[in-house]
């Protein structure tokens, strides 16, 4: 028998193990969600009036320039859809879990996280899931779809194929970013405010890279690549594979941030010393 036979057989095993586990924090998700089933759809509708918001300001500014840049104004509106929809995303699957790293450091319940035997990163991460958010992504996904309709754009599925791959990239920068902030809880205790300070520029991405010039564009395209985020996936889809310089850097972004993230995560736990210490 060849040795590196039950190493497949292994991973396999413990993919099994991690999707179960996952399983059944969605469904204790859901259980929580429907419990207060009120509060969960006026929260969707909430964030359906403020993104609704969002597209008014951008008609009210079209009623005084044909452009910003190269952008029209149905393409800013794809660009905004594209924005909530990868927000949405990540506050569905992330940001409840990130936002209350914090929390869990000052209570002392990290110890019980560092006891279970999982990987502690893992369920720290993805312990919550925000079911109302993945409703309202279909928003973005909607509005999307819409101003697509009206430039006549055609789409390929190795193009929707590629969006996609661009978004979870996108995503996983947010996830990357916001993380490594909750960190810092391990050393200052409370780190809310930089948590919900990062989460409000996420309001950058709405808006076209080329609305900014000089350092600040330099900066939220290289330090915090927010313009990247939004701005690489809806060229991607408007113009195919014109920029593949913007396509390999924000992939090369995502996989930079999770490596820093892993690094300060790492580091952090070495120097925790308990809420009981």
């Amino acid at each position: 028998m060849n040795i590196n036979e039950p190493l497949p057989q292994t991973r396999a095993l413990r993919f099994s193990r991690y999707a179960g586990i996952y399983s059944a924090l969605w469904k204790n998700s859901v259980i929580r969600e429907m419990g207060f089933k009120t509060n969960f759809l006026l929260w969707m509708v909430v964030e359906l009036l403020w993104f609704s918001l969002q597209l008014v300001f951008v008609s009210v500014i079209y009623l005084h320039t044909e452009n910003i840049g190269t952008w029209t104004k149905w393409q800013v509106v794809m660009l905004m859809g594209c924005s909530h929809f990868i927000q949405q995303v990540f506050q569905g699957f992330f940001f409840v879990n990130c936002s209350q790293l914090p929390e869990l450091v000052r209570t002392g319940k990290m110890d019980f996280m560092l006891l279970l035997p999982v990987n502690t990163r893992f369920v720290v991460s993805l312990r919550n899931v925000d079911l109302g958010a993945f409703f309202t992504a279909g928003s973005g996904l909607a509005v999307m779809f819409y101003a697509g309709s009206r430039m006549h754009l055609s789409l390929e599925p190795i193009v929707c194929i590629g969006f996609m791959i661009l978004c979870a990239a996108s995503v996983m920068i947010h996830y990357s970013i916001m993380f490594l902030l909750a960190s810092i809880s391990f050393w200052t205790v409370r780190a809310q405010g930089v948590i919900f300070g990062y989460y409000n520029l996420f309001n950058i991405s709405r808006l076209p890279d080329e609305a900014f010039q000089g350092g600040f564009r330099r900066i939220f395209s290289f330090g915090l690549p927010l313009l990247l985020v939004v701005n690489v996936p809806v060229r991607f889809l408007i113009h195919k594979m014109e920029n593949m310089w913007g396509l390999v850097l924000l992939l090369a972004m995502s996989l930079v941030w999770l490596i820093v993230s892993e690094i300060c995560w790492r580091y952090s736990l070495k120097h925790y010393t308990s809420a009981s210490s």
